[in-house]
């Protein structure tokens, strides 16, 4: 911090009092405590291996730098170097990460996959080139731009009369003549942010392909977790079938939290209008959906509120903004004797840091962090 960013006693006295608040965020301290070890491992406690992945580490990488913790930023870092690339992770010697780590059957740990995931890789290039920039630091911004190349490399593919699209890993997505894909992997804020870092990539075009992805598997409003493209159009996968549920939640999220600006921003969100229709209905989402056909089944969990919260905001949606509010202020005080989940803090933190203004995204995709301005 510089002499001239340290506030006049005048001016700490006239300032908001909600300044303190936005800069500690007691959230996401819960989470590095529970779920963050000490060597920078991010642990999902719910899974018999005791697994960590790589998705884990990207976005706990995200969170410390919304909250302008660098030091937990390098431990995750670090982690993820050490044990999911094998320490073949740096801006001239890059891997792509195993995406998932854990006890093995023998009880010793390590890699139990080692294909990537590559949402995982995108958010990670993402948080490197957003470190890059927001603390001036151009190692991140050299890493990034390392593991975005790798990512265009060996898990983007061009498919015929559609152009770029993401492959949810360098293997096994494409196979006699059908490729497999996943529409929560494609983030439009983190599509753009990369297009703004490498303007000869393909990263709007990709964006372009992904809307389309997304328009054309979710007929009735609701998006599938997996879909497929054979023969020049998009088809139902063959492995999952047309179900939306845990992966498919984040479309809405990834939908509510880009910037109005962007061109693909209202049509994106207007392609995803089921899930409103049906919460407005019945109260609460459903657990899954069956994309081509809009049935329903079972009650989401608390997830699903932190990842449509900023789908209810970006859409205006106040009755069903106040649902998710009311549903999410469990994640303050828990039950007691029940331990928190994983993945509702991890979309707890994503919907509730984006609704309270902790950050937000501009129309180039770029990290706008509540610090930036507050906490200097």
């Amino acid at each position: 911090m510089t002499s001239a960013a340290i506030p006049t006693a005048a001016a700490a006295a006239t300032a908001p009092a909600s300044t303190s608040a936005q800069c500690d965020w007691p959230a996401y301290r819960t989470f590095v405590e529970h779920f963050v070890q000490a060597d920078g491992r991010v642990i999902d406690y719910s899974t018999p291996t005791q697994q960590t992945t790589s998705e884990g580490q990207s976005y706990g990488m995200f969170f410390a730098l919304v909250a302008n913790d660098r030091a937990t930023f390098d431990r995750l870092l670090d982690w993820t170097r050490t044990n999911l690339a094998g320490n073949q992770f740096d801006a001239q010697n890059l891997r792509l990460p195993a995406w998932q780590w854990g006890r093995k059957p023998d009880g010793s740990f390590g890699v139990l996959d080692p294909n990537s995931a590559s949402d995982s890789d995108l958010w990670i290039a993402y948080d490197l080139l957003q470190a890059g920039r927001l603390w001036r630091d151009t190692d991140y911004t050299k890493l990034g731009e390392a593991l975005a190349a790798q990512i265009v490399s060996k898990e983007v593919t061009s498919l015929p009369g559609l152009g770029p699209m993401l492959l949810p890993g360098p293997q096994g997505f494409q196979a006699g003549g059908v490729t497999r894909l996943n529409p929560s992997y494609l983030p439009l804020p983190v599509l753009r942010a990369l297009a703004k870092a490498q303007p000869g990539g393909p990263w709007n075009k990709l964006a372009d392909a992904a809307y389309q992805l997304v328009k054309t598997t979710s007929p009735q409003g609701f998006v599938p977790d997996w879909a497929a493209w054979r023969a020049g159009q998009f088809v139902v996968d063959p492995k999952n079938g047309d179900t939306g549920s845990y992966d498919a939640i984040r479309v809405y999220l990834w939908a509510g939290m880009t910037a109005s600006a962007d061109p693909l921003a209202k049509p994106w969100l207007a392609a995803l209008g089921g899930m409103r229709n049906q919460v407005a209905q019945v109260g609460f989402p459903p657990e899954k959906v069956a994309a081509t056909t809009g049935s329903v089944s079972g009650e989401g969990p608390l997830s699903y509120w932190g990842a449509l919260a900023p789908y209810f905001k970006a859409l205006g949606d106040e009755r069903g903004l106040g649902l998710a509010r009311t549903h999410l202020a469990a994640l303050d005080n828990p039950v007691a004797g029940h331990e928190p989940v994983y993945y509702d803090r991890v979309l707890g933190l994503f919907g509730t840091g984006f609704i309270d203004g902790r950050y937000r995204f501009d129309d180039a995709g770029r990290l706008v962090p509540s610090w930036r301005n507050a906490c200097d």
